[in-house]
């Protein structure tokens, strides 16, 4: 679709003719990351749906596990994610206004902070094994750990893409008027970001 700007008036005195512009009517990104992002929301919201459904059935396993977990590493863990999409966010906004070597910073700091992630998880594992807390136990375990488990492997994509997304920003592939991959990238990040928010309260939260 098309926008009318308003006619404006010259110095003569005489009205210019309304120009026509494009209005950008698309989506964040492209069509291709949001089918992702909408396969990751469907696959999260059936292990949501098994969460609830095991949690109505095993009330007590589900209302003492909590205490099992390691807490400071949900609190450390969602901690990294805030901080690791702040700073993608930053990212974008720098490239928008064409401020490259800010993006590069802004974007840099995001890789290495979400890599804090995935070693926080190994600690976490390592502390759990530590524990008994094995994933053969009751059924708390057994959901925590298959959606943590995925959680982590969707961040690892992410990072993966983070790192893809990284090496083309310091190479210019992206500019204020073109720069759609790093937006369909952090729109991904984000939506990982949400899960975890998700995650941290019904599993290391919620008695």
């Amino acid at each position: 679709m098309e926008a009318l700007i308003p006619a404006t008036t010259l110095d003569d005195g005489a009205v210019a003719s309304p120009a026509l512009a494009p209005r950008d009517s698309g989506i964040p990104g492209n069509r291709a990351i949001w089918v992702g992002i909408f396969a990751e929301m469907t696959e999260f919201a059936l292990m949501f749906l098994v969460y609830f459904i095991a949690r109505a059935h095993h009330p007590a396993a589900f209302h003492q596990g909590p205490a099992k977990l390691w807490t400071l590493a949900g609190i450390l863990n969602t901690l990294i994610m805030l901080t690791s999409s702040f700073l993608v966010a930053g990212a974008v906004h720098a490239v928008r206004a064409d401020r490259q070597r800010p993006a590069l910073i802004w974007l840099g700091l995001g890789l290495v902070t979400g890599l804090g992630y995935p070693l926080m998880k190994v600690l976490e594992f390592r502390w759990n094994l530590a524990q008994g807390l094995t994933g053969q136990g009751d059924v708390f375990q057994l959901a925590y750990y298959y959606l943590t488990f995925n959680h982590l492997v969707h961040v690892s994509w992410g990072l993966l893409g983070m790192v893809w997304v990284l090496a083309r920003l310091a190479t210019g592939a992206y500019t204020a008027g073109n720069h759609r991959g790093l937006i369909a990238f952090a729109s991904y990040w984000h939506a990982t970001d949400l899960i975890w928010l998700m995650i941290f309260p019904l599993f290391y939260v919620l008695p």
